[in-house]
């Protein structure tokens, strides 16, 4: 489905039944690194997987900026009246959740953030290089996106007290510290390590993260 929002046309599809809850992919992807995942949790909720802007079938801008991203969900989410919404995000998708709680905390009950970062310089050295290396090769916007954003400091997110489930991979592209500081300064965090998983591994492993999933969020 398509729907106009904060300017552009956004792609979404719906399943299931219950509580709304919103997926959002990272980097590069589309709602469909969700498919699996989301075939169990549409027994409980009415999912909302949406490509972000400049991703799948959804309208392709010069704009790349996460602010505008979170406008986009906030548009959206105002736009079919589902709020409070539940929220699973991945990568970008995290960071774009946790912006948006930030912004509008009414408006998300929930959300898990898996793989979420606060600065570029969160990226592992190693991860760092290739991401830039990458870009000096192929001049693609969304690796200069992972290069200069997002920019959160840690004193902005102690206002966000929605419920949030950190998820890191124990080999994930992000330094352990990130989480670490995550977890101290949320004021209502728990964190979820997965082990012998890469940052995107687990999120095709739908036997495996969604059980964390509902332990959480029912």
């Amino acid at each position: 489905m398509q729907i106009q929002t904060n300017g552009i046309s956004l792609f979404y599809q719906v399943s299931g039944c219950g509580e709304p809850m919103l997926l959002l992919h990272g980097n590069g992807e589309d709602h469909q690194i969700f498919t699996e995942l989301a075939a169990k949790l549409a027994e409980h909720y009415t999912l909302y997987a949406i490509d972000s802007r400049n991703h799948g079938q959804s309208q392709k801008t010069g704009d790349y900026a996460y602010e505008t991203m979170v406008e986009d969900i906030y548009s959206f989410i105002k736009e079919l009246d589902l709020g409070p919404v539940n929220l699973v995000g991945f990568s970008d998708g995290a960071i774009i959740g946790l912006m948006l709680a930030m912004k509008e905390p009414a408006l998300i009950k929930k959300m898990a953030l898996l793989g979420v970062n606060l600065k570029p310089e969160d990226f592992t050295e190693e991860s760092y290089q290739f991401v830039k290396e990458t870009y000096e090769e192929t001049k693609d916007p969304l690796f200069k996106l992972m290069l200069e954003q997002p920019n959160i400091e840690l004193e902005e997110i102690r206002k966000v007290h929605t419920p949030t489930l950190l998820v890191r991979a124990d080999d994930d592209i992000f330094k352990p510290e990130t989480y670490i500081n995550l977890l101290a300064t949320l004021p209502n965090a728990t964190l979820k390590i997965m082990n012998g998983h890469d940052h995107a591994s687990y999120i095709i492993n739908q036997d495996l993260l969604y059980p964390h999933l509902m332990d959480f969020f029912v």
